[in-house]
């Protein structure tokens, strides 16, 4: 489980959250919902250490990570899976070099063990295998958010954050990513966290929404 507890963050002194609390929950798809400029975005980035909070209780497992440095951070993160908004895939590296990526960085699997697991993540999100060899800019919308969660879930992580995962794609495409996320979630027993504003998503497979108006 992850917890927020008295969450304050400001730039430049704005304050953009003030003392927010949310739980959420292991197993579940847990929604941040709220208008643009609500906070979401940065109570994220937070959750995840991109940014710094002013003040306040950021815990995994009863292991606040809110002040930890930044060697002590490694391990945790280990154990955390990102799919940014704009998918964030590296545009010079291949579909299934994208994959590869974090298991050459912070696995000790051996090269034939990290390619299997990229088949597994890729099979998973539902990418063929004639599409390993592309590059981003030859995949539709959707097909790059797939491969930016099959990267998310390469090193088979206990927590998995999705920012505003159904910008830029079609209704169709939307619904069958959220399957997607909410199916990982159950399968593999994932904390997972969704920033959003599509209220399709709330209704579908929201199971714990937290609501942010105004940085509260």
């Amino acid at each position: 489980m992850i917890k927020v507890e008295n969450v304050c963050k400001s730039f430049d002194g704005v304050q953009v959250l003030k003392n927010v609390s949310a739980e959420f929950i292991p197993g579940k798809v847990n929604l941040i919902i709220g208008q643009s400029g609500s906070g979401k975005t940065v109570l994220m980035k937070s959750m995840i250490r991109l940014h710094t909070v002013d003040s306040g209780i950021i815990s995994y497992d009863g292991i606040d990570i809110a002040k930890m440095k930044f060697r002590e951070l490694y391990d945790v993160r280990k154990n955390l899976g990102m799919l940014f908004q704009g998918s964030a895939l590296f545009d010079y590296m291949t579909v299934e070099e994208n994959v590869i990526f974090p298991l050459e960085m912070f696995s000790n699997l051996s090269h034939e063990e990290q390619v299997k697991r990229v088949e597994f993540c890729l099979d998973h999100v539902g990418i063929a295998k004639n599409a390993y060899k592309r590059y981003p800019s030859e995949l539709s919308g959707g097909m790059q958010k797939r491969v930016g969660i099959a990267r998310a879930i390469a090193l088979n992580p206990k927590y998995l954050f999705c920012d505003e995962p159904n910008s830029g794609i079609d209704p169709i495409m939307a619904l069958k990513l959220d399957k997607l996320i909410l199916d990982l979630t159950k399968e593999f027993n994932i904390t997972t966290v969704v920033n959003t504003h599509d209220m399709n998503s709330v209704m579908e497979i929201g199971e714990n929404i937290v609501f942010i108006n105004k940085g509260e």
